[in-house]
């Protein structure tokens, strides 16, 4: 166990070191305080959802790893939020997909409603944890074939459109309730896995049915309309409806928020370098914070280079108040618990390091064509004591320290997810 004494210690010498560069510490921390992530529930339970329905995951998903333990209702999925929230310093969000209601009997999507997520807008309220919402354009028959906006199929295309417009109002409900804007980004699956013949008309019907979604007028205080764009997935390897450029100008042209998922790019092509670009255009960003390995595998944050990278352009752009930072990953083979707590500590901390450069100092230098110093500089703060910082920041947190943590989560999977049958169709939700 470290020390209350000990960590104080290396904070007072940390502080010292980082004053020395023109960093003040305690903004940096008062900063980090007040940023919010967003935790997806879906790492909880394998994007399976409550729908009660038998259905399948598809359209383009797929989670590996059978981890004991995964929550089968929204009362073990809170349950088990809690415990994440518990080992991650700050005060964070929830961010909701549309199949995570809680239905006494099958719903169609395009008639689920407030009701169905009255017990989730009740725990956020006693938990003091906003929610943002997706709707769920996949693991549905009518998404079989690989699309939904943009099916040629007019009935379809009115069945999601529907659906986009039942999750809108839903969205709106929640950030009414909570007094701050709830986040409601759509992402759908379209595409082909071969090489179409016509790539423009299913790209125009996609931009008709959106237009039908977006139709009815929100107040942005209590909703915040977002678009999520994507290169490649499975079964739609060769071309998406939805790509970045289509989009990029769908945001521009109606003012919408822009999502950026860290893994719906070229494996040569990163989201850092698209922030401060995109934000000469669009209003906000949201951030699907993940990790893609080869293809769009949304594998649990890591502290990568890319991750740093990422935090380091909104720092660096004083972009903070307009990008919304949420997580994207599931990973079914290690404890599920353990995953949210590595990827939203590992995003808080790359966040942290970005906030604890010496901004000013390494653009003036830029400014002033020393190019020298300023890579000398960037190369120095990699080894300024950072850690010290951050346990400080644990600490008064009331959250563990080093790898304390995981003495919590082992402690939980033996007293609760040990407990849970392997059969998820027998629990009631």
């Amino acid at each position: 166990m470290t020390s209350f004494s000990n960590i104080d210690s290396a904070y007072a010498l940390a502080t010292e070191q980082y004053q020395s560069t023109g960093v003040d510490v305690e903004n940096a921390l008062k900063q980090l305080r007040a940023t919010e992530i967003s935790v997806h529930c879906w790492q909880g339970d394998d994007v399976a959802g409550f729908e009660n329905t038998g259905g399948t995951l598809g359209s383009g998903l797929a989670v590996t790893g059978n981890y004991p333990g995964r929550a089968r209702n929204a009362a073990e999925l809170r349950s088990d939020l809690e415990k994440a929230y518990s080992l991650i310093p700050g005060k964070h969000r929830l961010n909701l997909h549309a199949l995570y209601g809680e239905f006494d009997e099958p719903v169609q999507r395009t008639d689920i409603g407030v009701e169905h997520f009255q017990g989730w807008i009740d725990w956020s309220r006693d938990q003091g944890v906003s929610l943002d919402f997706n709707p769920s354009y996949f693991s549905h028959p009518l998404a079989d074939d690989g699309l939904t906006l943009a099916h040629p199929d007019e009935g379809i295309r009115e069945f999601w459109i529907n659906h986009g417009i039942a999750c809108r109002r839903i969205a709106a409900e929640m950030g009414k309730t909570q007094n701050n804007p709830c986040v409601n980004n759509v992402w759908v699956p379209d595409g082909y896995k071969d090489s179409p013949a016509d790539r423009a008309t299913p790209r125009y019907r996609l931009a008709e049915s959106l237009d039908r979604i977006f139709e009815e007028p929100f107040d942005t205080s209590y909703l915040l309309d977002a678009v999520e764009c994507k290169l490649f997935g499975i079964g739609s390897e060769s071309y998406v409806v939805g790509s970045h450029e289509f989009y990029l100008g769908y945001a521009i042209t109606r003012d919408k928020v822009l999502c950026l998922d860290a893994g719906h790019f070229h494996p040569t092509e990163v989201i850092s370098d698209k922030i401060s670009s995109t934000l000469m255009y669009v209003p906000e960003l949201l951030l699907h914070v993940s990790r893609g390995v080869r293809w769009d595998s949304d594998h649990v944050v890591t502290m990568s280079d890319e991750l740093q990278a990422i935090m380091q352009e909104i720092v660096r752009g004083n972009h903070l108040r307009r990008v919304h930072i949420g997580l994207d990953f599931f990973d079914a083979s290690i404890n599920r618990i353990a995953a949210w707590a590595i990827g939203t500590r590992n995003t808080l901390k790359a966040l942290l390091m970005a906030l604890l450069e010496p901004r000013e100092e390494l653009q003036r230098l830029e400014r002033e064509g020393d190019f020298t110093a300023r890579l000398a500089l960037m190369e120095e703060q990699k080894t300024m004591p950072f850690g010290a910082v951050w346990d400080h920041y644990c600490a008064t947190s009331d959250v563990p320290v080093g790898r304390q943590w995981l003495d919590s989560v082992r402690e939980y999977e033996s007293s609760v997810l040990s407990k849970r049958s392997e059969s998820p169709e027998s629990v009631i939700a």
